[in-house]
């Protein structure tokens, strides 16, 4: 009636190597979890990177669109409506832009911090700076172009 102790053995055995190569795949898929968690936390910190980086772009954009606005009214406008529409009008778009523009780089510097190890490159913090602060010399001197006008 008892079984002989060679099979209890083999089954034995074959147990164990079923559990060892068990444990194997267990350790590789937790390995590759956790590499998998840290690639994607790297990559949320770059989809950050980016988010910041079209905020930036439509501070700027909309500020161009009111620098254009305030020239574009001045001069369609100035010949239908009274003069000082005008130059109460063409101001307001022309401050409104030197603001965007401030509030551009202003958020980009002051904005989300990097991640540790991102990915990608940004735009250097060096540049921006004196590209909007030209671009804040052009608003104004359009202001004081339609002013003098």
């Amino acid at each position: 009636m008892d079984e002989p102790a060679a099979p209890k053995t083999h089954e034995l055995k074959r147990q164990t190597k079923e559990i060892k190569r068990s444990a194997r795949a267990v350790e590789r898929s937790t390995d590759q979890l956790t590499e998998s968690a840290d690639r994607r936390t790297i990559l949320a910190g770059d989809r950050t990177l980016l988010a910041a980086e079209r905020t930036y772009a439509a501070w700027v954009r909309t500020a161009l669109a009111a620098l254009a606005s305030g020239v574009g009214a001045r001069a369609l406008m100035k010949d239908v409506l009274p003069e000082w529409v005008g130059k109460l009008t063409v101001p307001v778009l022309v401050i409104f832009a030197g603001f965007c523009l401030i509030a551009a780089v202003w958020r980009e510097i002051r904005g989300t911090p990097a991640p540790p190890t991102p990915d990608i490159r940004t735009i250097p913090k060096a540049l921006l700076v004196p590209m909007n602060g030209f671009l804040l010399l052009v608003a104004l001197a359009a202001l004081v172009g339609i002013w003098a006008a």
